[in-house]
């Protein structure tokens, strides 16, 4: 036979009932045969002294009326156990009848249908919080489930796009009949941008993807150090640069922070406006290393910024992209911080612009003999 839940605590209530009678009947006993309290008095001792003993019949009497008592507690306790199983298996089903409701509704729950809610009513006793916090875990999966439609669709249109071009360009190609080395040059040239943006996209979305699969190795690392390279690699960015690098050690993926740093530092110099700038800065704070980049650039509405951190999303008329963007910059960057455990903060500038602040976990403790000298602060204006 299964053993339910139910099954349990029926047998719970009803051992716990009769322990308490049978230890009911006991004492009774006890108290009755060594009763503490004095009886009625006695008649006068008749005549031939003290010492005459009590007539047999008087303490038979008395050992019959203890058997008797005896016979019908323990017929009494036999009837009140037959009846504390069945209110124990009554009141056990009557408490786990939520459970019951809840489990027909999860049953109904598939991917497809992560509309269904337990929506449990009654006592705010723990059944009724199991079922909210369940609640709470199907509003997760739906919305991850929607992240996950909508990003395979938005990374399949964005994938499509250039094939389709690639497509149409061969096809105008070979239609030419007369088309002679340099205009099938051209062609080529376009086919290897528009296989080069493929690659690109194909490398953000695979980079994605490991972010959110999150840190199977750390290894001690200093985003100034970090952050001064990719400042170095970039050459001349045509965008000035003011930095400002205090020594902030972490610890982490090397290889994910360093497309962290390049990802928020494209995003700052691509999306800025003629003239303008680019702060960078690292340091600790709070005692966790912190990593911030701010820019110039168009006014971004306040209760849009949100818009920036999802794959593929662009804010239509509040941020143009110049360049060939992918619109996965800084999805990227909240992948690889939420993979660290980290926060990340987006503040849009009054006068137009975006303030990015990274700030990663306390690092981890570098082993004795792999201590690297701390850089002295960088500070250069590009």
């Amino acid at each position: 036979m299964r053993r339910t839940v139910r099954l349990r605590l029926t047998l719970l209530y009803s051992g716990l009932f009769l322990a308490a009678a049978v230890l009911l009947v006991a004492l009774i006993y006890f108290l009755v045969e060594n009763s503490p309290f004095p009886g009625p008095p006695t008649a006068p001792a008749p005549p031939g002294g003290l010492d005459t003993p009590v007539p047999a019949p008087v303490w038979e009497q008395q050992a019959e009326n203890l058997r008797r008592l005896l016979v019908n507690s323990l017929i009494a306790l036999s009837i009140m156990a037959f009846a504390s199983i069945l209110l124990g298996r009554l009141m056990a089903g009557r408490v786990l009848q939520p459970l019951g409701d809840m489990t027909a509704t999860v049953r109904r729950i598939t991917a497809d249908r992560l509309d269904q809610r337990l929506a449990a009513s009654g006592p705010d006793d723990e059944l009724k919080e199991l079922a909210d916090t369940f609640d709470e875990l199907l509003d997760r999966l739906e919305a991850a489930f929607t992240a996950q439609r909508r990003f395979v669709a938005n990374a399949s249109h964005e994938l499509r796009t250039p094939l389709t071009l690639q497509h149409a360009m061969v096809e105008v190609a070979l239609a030419d009949l007369e088309a002679d080395a340099e205009s099938l040059r051209a062609v080529l040239e376009r086919l290897l941008a528009a296989g080069q943006h493929q690659e690109r996209l194909i490398e953000a979305l695979l980079t994605l993807a490991r972010s959110q699969q999150g840190l199977h190795h750390r290894q001690p690392l200093d985003l100034a150090v970090i952050t001064g390279q990719a400042l170095d690699q970039r050459g001349d960015p045509g965008v000035p640069v003011q930095s400002r690098l205090h020594p902030a050690p972490a610890s982490g993926d090397r290889a994910l922070i360093e497309r962290l740093v390049a990802n928020l530092l494209d995003n700052a110099m691509r999306h800025n406006v003629p003239g303008g700038w680019v702060k960078v800065a690292t340091a600790v704070q709070s005692g966790r290393p912190t990593l911030r980049i701010s820019n110039s650039g168009p006014v971004i509405p306040p209760d849009r910024v949100h818009m920036l951190l999802q794959p593929f999303q662009r804010l239509e008329g509040g941020r143009r992209a110049s360049g060939d963007g992918l619109g996965l910059g800084l999805s990227i960057v909240a992948a690889i911080v939420e993979a660290h455990h980290g926060t990340l903060e987006t503040r849009p500038l009054p006068k137009g612009g975006l303030e990015v602040t990274v700030a990663l976990p306390v690092p981890l403790e570098i082993p004795r003999g792999r201590e690297r000298p701390a850089p002295a602060p960088v500070r250069a204006v590009r």
